[in-house]
């Protein structure tokens, strides 16, 4: 007869075994780049390159030669990511750490200029830096803007346009313009794009903490930003692409889940999160896959093409692109 002890142990036991098979099984869906090509003497510049997904993009692109450009709001960790990787990839490709903050034009303005002194081009501009701030903290920009709308947006907005000069002499060049499908949540008000609404709906708790409304925008708008660009891009040799890494184990929602969250989530989350390494393969696929060279504006998850479920509209675009433009001249929210 088999004691009791050895059943109660074997139970949980074989629910990890099934849930590491199952896991398993759901990990080959994901997509994996599969072009290892040398990338040496070409410049990638990745924002948020010293943690999470930008981390292990930046180690992908290294170990392939290229030169990766670390561009980061605290220069200590960037430098600090860059020494590690340097123990792992002693021969790996050149990285440069550059402080950049996308709260502050200032800050983009005064990186853009150390980057057109320093480099004549640019062959990949990775636009992957985020945050997510509970509403409530009504939390802004150092020009006043909510911060997923300043930083998500608007920073990348400015950098880019900034830095399009760079990338045309790099030609055939590519921006990489990390988004999620939580822009599908997405509902975009003209008339308050610093939500200031829900901003106080959350303040009383009328709002529920992981559903952040200000980050589903910022990656909606993400993609409108990417498609728009795309079209003006056109015929230059410089391709957009857009992508989703997936629901992946990072930092970037360290204050809206917390820690009981995660405890009760963990079976979902073995069998469904990815790790950054694995939500990092399709910002590298965009990145470096020849396969879908001149396939501008398109949006990838798992290294193949998505069709997104929101329903785009060129209207909404160019007003997005065109206020988008006025709030970077006037530095001050409407």
């Amino acid at each position: 007869m088999v004691p009791a002890q050895a059943i109660y142990a074997a139970v949980p036991i074989s629910v990890l075994i099934a849930i590491g098979f199952i896991r398993k099984w759901r990990s080959r869906k994901w997509g994996k780049c599969l072009t290892d090509t040398c990338l040496r003497g070409k410049t990638y510049l990745i924002t948020g390159a010293n943690s999470g997904i930008g981390l292990e993009t930046a180690k992908a692109l290294v170990r392939r030669k290229a030169r990766v450009i670390f561009a980061c709001r605290d220069i200590a960790k960037a430098k600090q990511a860059i020494s590690e990787i340097r123990k792992e990839q002693p021969t790996g490709g050149e990285m440069i750490p550059m402080q950049l903050d996308l709260s502050s034009f200032e800050s983009i303005e005064s990186f853009v200029d150390v980057i057109k002194t320093g480099f004549h081009k640019i062959d990949v501009l990775i636009n992957n830096a985020g945050v997510v701030v509970p509403l409530k903290c009504d939390e802004k920009t150092k020009e006043g803007f909510e911060i997923h709308l300043g930083v998500n947006h608007l920073g990348h907005f400015y950098l880019t346009n900034l830095l399009l000069d760079q990338l045309k002499r790099a030609a055939p060049s590519r921006i990489v313009v990390v988004s999620s499908t939580l822009h599908e949540m997405a509902k975009i008000d003209f008339n308050d794009l610093n939500l200031r609404g829900e901003i106080e709906k959350a303040k009383k708790g009328q709002v529920k903490a992981r559903h952040n409304l200000g980050y589903s925008n910022s990656k909606l708008m993400n993609v409108y930003f990417a498609r728009a660009l795309a079209d003006k891009l056109r015929d230059t040799g410089v391709d957009v692409y857009t992508c989703c890494p997936g629901f992946c184990y990072t930092n970037l929602f360290r204050f809206s889940v917390k820690w009981y969250h995660y405890l009760i989530m963990l079976p979902v989350a073995l069998m469904y999160m990815k790790s950054a390494k694995q939500g990092s393969e399709t910002i590298v696929y965009c990145a470096t896959d020849y396969g879908i060279e001149g396939q501008t504006g398109k949006f990838y998850r798992d290294c193949v093409e998505y069709d997104s479920k929101y329903p785009f509209k060129k209207e909404e675009e160019i007003k997005l692109w065109n206020i988008s433009e006025e709030l970077v001249k006037a530095r001050k929210p409407l």
